[in-house]
């Protein structure tokens, strides 16, 4: 589920930068926000072969 997150998210910056639109600080979010989806995942993982 936060990879199709990340997937989403990460398309959308790409298409920020490609777009060159004025919402530079939105764009910036998403890619703030695709990047705590990963580490999100990554943490759950981390924990779940840690028990």
């Amino acid at each position: 589920m936060l990879w199709t997150i990340f997937i989403i998210l990460l398309v959308l910056y790409v298409l920020g930068l490609v777009s060159g639109t004025m919402l530079n600080g939105f764009i910036h979010l998403l890619l703030i926000l695709a990047i705590g989806a990963v580490l999100i995942e990554v943490i759950r993982v981390a924990t779940r072969r840690g028990t």
